[in-house]
């Protein structure tokens, strides 16, 4: 009848929790009944669960009777505190003021959330018959066996994330985690970042990117949650033990690796006719100098900027990012070509 979350921290004394959102309900515990001009309050115990004898002793109500700590307690305050809380009316002695006193919580003093508890209930986090439920509207007729529903995935990144963080989920299944970040960052205004990886390319293309694209332009009556995101299939490993790039690796697997990741845009379709000019993106052009044999060092082999070559280049009005195996023209023409350069394997992202 109930799940189980695990938490685990990768330097657990430099991780702090967050506090989540506070409830209408809880705020409603909030009450005036003595139009406190400092707003509503809650009575909390006074008392702890253990005798002391320097902190039992009695206090007169206002109706003039002396109340005890229950047999077994003692008050949390000692007597000048009391007093204090006394004549700053932060105690409740009940409507007739005969009864033993609470302390006086005032929301507007309280914390702006409050700690999460180890017990999250389905009325604040969802269950799986609602999880279900979701999948069918967002992803037509698929059906996904195991979905979690978007509330609890909120209250993750809710006790867990800042607005900015990134969440990898390696599992990403019906896309909860995508959807949930989408979420909570129109809640909260965040601009938190998802990774999800999916090894099922039905389940990817049928239910995962299907839901997503819903959830952010919107659905039915839904609103959308706006935002974004790439779809990427992995393919093979360009890099081989020691982070060299692989023999068998082609112009065309590299060069969808260096546009996406100095752009974050896929190699546009006509790349390899432009050779070696990979695209243009925000004015940038991206060049790549790899004619699948980088063995050959030799200055004219095409895999190295020299001036001849950059003759060649195809013409860019603009900044010029080049990736070559070398290269034989000197800083100062760099800076006045407009060119970064970097250097095949080395400066390649590789992560």
């Amino acid at each position: 009848m109930h799940d189980h979350i695990l938490a685990y921290a990768k330097h657990l004394k430099r991780w702090t929790r967050n506090l989540i959102q506070r409830t209408d309900k809880q705020d409603k515990a909030y009450k005036n009944l003595d139009d406190d001009f400092r707003g509503p309050w809650k009575a909390s115990d006074l008392t702890r669960p253990e005798h002391r004898d320097r902190d039992f002793y009695g206090i007169r109500t206002p109706s003039g009777r002396e109340v005890f700590p229950a047999k077994g307690r003692s008050w949390s305050r000692p007597p000048d505190e009391i007093e204090r809380l006394r004549n700053d009316n932060r105690l409740w002695f009940g409507k007739n003021g005969d009864s033993i006193p609470s302390l006086k919580r005032f929301l507007s003093e309280v914390k702006e959330g409050v700690v999460p508890t180890t017990i999250w209930f389905r009325d604040e986090v969802g269950d799986n018959q609602e999880a279900k439920q979701e999948i069918k509207n967002l992803a037509a007729e698929a059906l996904f066996s195991t979905p979690k529903p978007v509330r609890l995935i909120k209250r993750v990144l809710e006790v867990a994330t800042e607005k900015d963080s990134i969440i990898l989920d390696s599992f990403a299944g019906s896309g909860t985690t995508g959807h949930a970040v989408l979420a909570q960052n129109k809640l909260d205004n965040g601009s938190r970042r998802f990774i999800l990886v999916e090894m099922d390319s039905n389940i990817c293309n049928d239910i995962t990117a299907t839901r997503l694209k819903k959830a952010i332009t919107g659905y039915g009556e839904t609103a959308g949650l706006g935002g974004g995101f790439s779809y990427c299939e992995l393919g093979s490993p360009l890099f081989d033990e020691t982070g060299q790039i692989k023999a068998e690796v082609t112009f065309h697997d590299l060069a969808r690796h260096v546009f996406f990741t100095e752009t974050g845009n896929p190699l546009p379709e006509k790349a390899e006719k432009n050779f070696p000019l990979l695209g243009i993106a925000n004015g940038v052009a991206v060049y790549l100098l790899y004619n699948g044999v980088l063995k050959d060092k030799r200055p004219d082999s095409g895999n190295i900027l020299t001036v001849p070559v950059l003759h060649d280049l195809p013409p860019h009005d603009g900044p010029k990012v080049i990736y070559g195996i070398g290269c034989r023209i000197g800083a100062s023409r760099l800076r006045q070509e407009g060119i970064t350069f970097h250097q095949i394997p080395y400066a390649i992202k590789v992560s």
